[in-house]
């Protein structure tokens, strides 16, 4: 746990990793999903210096509740497909559905 966590992420950071390990995840990647977690939610409360455009307009993971887990081949959000479109200069991107980003992606 990194020291610029507050007690209250610290607290949060351990009931996410406990919740993980419960569920049968390994260690590692239970503290993983537990630093992300915490560390997206403190972008979203402005306590981060630094933060990505993407964790702060999604929605917070305790509201999104595991939506976009075990749903198969569901792949990266169209905002992911974008960014990414954005970075190699795909032009049209902004008018593309989510299956047309991915074909100019090549996925």
């Amino acid at each position: 746990m990194p020291q610029s966590w507050s007690d209250k992420r610290e607290r949060q950071y351990e009931h996410i990793k406990d919740g993980a390990k419960k569920r049968g995840t390994g260690d590692k990647r239970a503290k993983e999903i537990a630093a992300r977690t915490v560390n997206k939610n403190r972008a979203q409360s402005g306590e981060s210096r630094t933060k990505s455009r993407s964790s702060t307009n999604d929605m917070s993971p305790q509201k999104r509740g595991g939506q976009r887990s075990h749903k198969g081949p569901g792949g990266p959000t169209k905002e992911q497909l974008y960014n990414e479109a954005k970075k190699k200069n795909i032009r049209g991107r902004s008018s593309m559905s989510k299956q047309e980003l991915q074909k100019a992606l090549g996925r």
